[in-house]
């Protein structure tokens, strides 16, 4: 019986035998820390300069527009610690992750079937190719006078302009995940006896969630930039909401405050989809 050799077994032998240096290993393995601890800084050198370029495009001295002095970091942030100390704050906040969640959830149930039957099946991948890149190139904003004329005023023209936008993203790539499944796997369940359906839960599935992972990522970033635009068609409530009135009682640095919070809410759920992701890819 032979014994199987990995790559990294290969490896390692064939550098002990070729004697490689192990200062060379060493100076390898002291410029990767030296890469980790450049990484760990560069994040907070990235927002420095971003606040400095805040600061200088609404600096008086700047002379850009008068205006933009009201703009600036010093006058958003003495706005944001009032905001965030609101109670209809939290009301806008919640009301907003509430529509993205719904949204985001008709989305998912309607992108993945469609990406698992246009992965598997061919023709309908060739059939549907046209007519999905071309609904997918409309803005969803585009969609907004037909939804409101369709569903009225309220949430549920919301809840469709947010699915619009993220189920592109959820489909096609759910359906590349499907494209990607190794036909090795398939015909080895096939062999087995496994039917279609136990092919379709126990091997396609699990080998393209991460892809799907991914089109939530992505249809996610689309579905909150969409919603502030969405949430300014008649709504009483939510962040877009929010801007507009702050707008129409001329409260310019709290209208800054609230496109903070708009994004460091969307930094948040973005990262806590990538650490779930991480943790699935070192699971796995």
């Amino acid at each position: 019986m032979k014994m199987r050799l990995s790559p990294s077994i290969i490896l390692r032998a064939g550098l002990s035998r070729a004697g490689a240096p192990r200062s060379g290993l060493f100076r390898t393995a002291v410029s990767r820390a030296g890469e980790g601890k450049g990484a760990a800084w560069a994040p907070l050198a990235g927002l420095a300069l971003a606040l400095a370029a805040w600061t200088l495009l609404t600096s008086p001295a700047v002379g850009l527009n008068p205006i933009l002095e009201v703009f600036s970091p010093a006058r958003a942030l003495e706005a944001l610690n009032r905001v965030v100390q609101q109670q209809r704050t939290w009301t806008h906040i919640l009301v907003s992750l509430r529509r993205v969640g719904v949204g985001l959830a008709i989305a998912f149930l309607a992108g993945v079937p469609a990406g698992l039957l246009i992965g598997r099946l061919r023709w309908l991948e060739r059939a549907s190719s046209g007519a999905i890149q071309f609904v997918r190139m409309i803005s969803p904003i585009s969609w907004m006078p037909i939804a409101v004329m369709v569903l009225g005023i309220g949430d549920a023209p919301i809840y469709f302009l947010l699915a619009v936008s993220a189920v592109w993203p959820i489909l096609l790539s759910t359906a590349e995940g499907v494209r990607r499944v190794d036909r090795r796997w398939i015909e080895m369940a096939r062999s087995l006896g496994a039917s279609s359906a136990e092919i379709l839960r126990h091997v396609v599935i699990p080998a393209v969630a991460s892809h799907v992972v991914t089109g939530l990522r992505l249809g996610l970033g689309v579905a909150w930039i969409v919603l502030v635009p969405a949430e300014m068609l008649g709504v009483r409530a939510g962040l877009g909401y929010a801007i507009l009135d702050a707008r129409d009682r001329l409260a310019y640095p709290e209208v800054m405050a609230i496109i903070l919070v708009i994004g460091f809410i969307g930094w948040s759920m973005d990262a806590l989809i990538r650490r779930i992701q991480a943790q699935r890819w070192r699971v796995s």
